[in-house]
């Protein structure tokens, strides 16, 4: 006797036809075989309460607060638990019924689709690129004189191009251009020293390489003319929010788009208010937000990735928690890049200043991959690229 873990309906699948389940009993059972809990925040005691009648009705549950029955208190949490069966269920029982029932019915299909999603194909402005079947990787080319692990390293241009040149020989699916530190309490740097700093790196490398060139910009400006020099990526850490015009000029350029969870800025992300109700749940509220902020600007969906913002406004504690939950991100159904490398919370474990914290950023990258990201950001990228084929092996096994 053994317990046995399923992730998805494919392995459901694969276990039943072992066992030699008839093709219509594994229709009926697969939806059986994998059991998941999905937590909606302040809801009415009214929509709490007909959730929890009608998962009870389905020889499921929900869980809701004390006073919610009796109508006690304005709203409350409620967790949903039961099987993918019994949540499709849910979801066909409330999909006419009032009071935003109806809403969270889609909302939990939506749910349902993407958990089970395992391939994304991202559009930049020259290629499509397929993501799932196995890490990318994108390698970090700071040309700036201040940022946290590398700073003036790669600061002279002739350096830079030689550097994003190495990685991509050792195997750097992306390059990943930024000419403004975003350290903790980096300062902002002009649009003018920005783009002399990234552009001829950009002009340099996009004739070199056939691989995608990504810029880490905050500024319209820098975005256009990287893209007008080649590159097909915009790594925006504050997600269209620090310049109204950033979605414009990633839309018109057909661009890909990484849109960041962050508090504040980088000067003073770390020492304002660090504490959250539920970290996983803003994170993804503010990310579905900003997503749904480039769809209106005409931003197609399969040109999006999102980032939890590892160390952007974040505990030590909180960025262990997003790697442990990363999985409840694909709750969004969007490519998933993650961004760990060197950085001080792994410090805070292994010790050691950033260029000794490979030990600790090899860990993340493979427990990150392990909980479905599909794009991990790295210094070290002939090292990483190992630590992701190894953890590929073992996902896709």
């Amino acid at each position: 006797m053994k317990s046995v873990k399923i992730k998805n309906s494919e392995e459901a699948i694969e276990i039943l036809q072992k066992i030699g389940v008839d093709p219509y009993g594994i229709r009926a059972m697969e939806p059986k075989t994998r059991h998941l809990n999905i937590f909606l925040a302040g809801q009415s005691c009214r929509v709490a309460n007909i959730l929890k009648q009608e998962m009870l009705s389905l020889g499921a549950d929900a869980a809701v607060a004390r006073g919610s029955v009796a109508c006690s208190i304005d709203q409350t949490d409620v967790l949903i638990m039961g099987t993918v069966k019994q949540l499709r269920a849910l979801a066909a029982k409330i999909e006419k019924q009032p009071f935003g029932l109806n809403r969270i019915a889609l909302d939990l299909l939506d749910l349902l689709d993407n958990a089970e999603r395992k391939r994304h194909v991202l559009k930049t402005s020259k290629r499509e690129i397929v993501l799932g079947e196995k890490t990318l990787i994108m390698g970090i080319l700071n040309v700036t004189p201040d940022s946290f692990s590398d700073g003036s390293c790669y600061f002279d241009h002739q350096k830079a191009v030689e550097r994003g040149m190495q990685m991509a020989r050792e195997g750097a699916d992306i390059i990943d251009i930024g000419g403004e530190s975003s350290r903790p309490g980096a300062a902002s740097v002009t649009t003018r020293q920005e783009m002399a700093r990234v552009i001829p790196v950009v002009e340099s490398l996009s004739g070199k390489l056939n691989i995608p060139i990504s810029v880490d910009t905050t500024k319209s400006p820098v975005a256009q003319k990287a893209l007008e020099a080649g590159a097909e990526m915009i790594n925006d850490i504050s997600s269209l929010t620090g310049d109204k015009k950033m979605a414009a000029v990633v839309s018109k350029a057909g661009a890909a788009l990484i849109l960041m969870h962050m508090r504040g800025k980088p000067a003073d992300m770390q020492t304002g208010d660090l504490a959250y109700n539920n970290l996983m749940e803003e994170i993804s509220g503010y990310l579905k937000k900003s997503c749904s902020k480039a769809l209106a600007a005409g931003i197609e969906r399969d040109r999006i990735v999102i980032d939890p913002g590892i160390g952007f406004g974040k505990t030590y504690e909180d960025n262990c928690t997003i790697i442990n939950k990363l999985e409840e991100l694909k709750a969004l159904g969007l490519p998933v890049m993650i961004g760990t490398s060197r950085k001080a919370f792994i410090g805070k474990v292994t010790g050691g200043n950033p260029s000794e914290r490979m030990e600790g950023t090899a860990a993340t990258v493979a427990l990150s991959i392990m909980n479905g990201c599909h794009i991990v950001r790295v210094h070290d990228v002939a090292v990483m690229k190992k630590v992701a084929a190894m953890a590929d092996a073992i996902v896709h096994a």
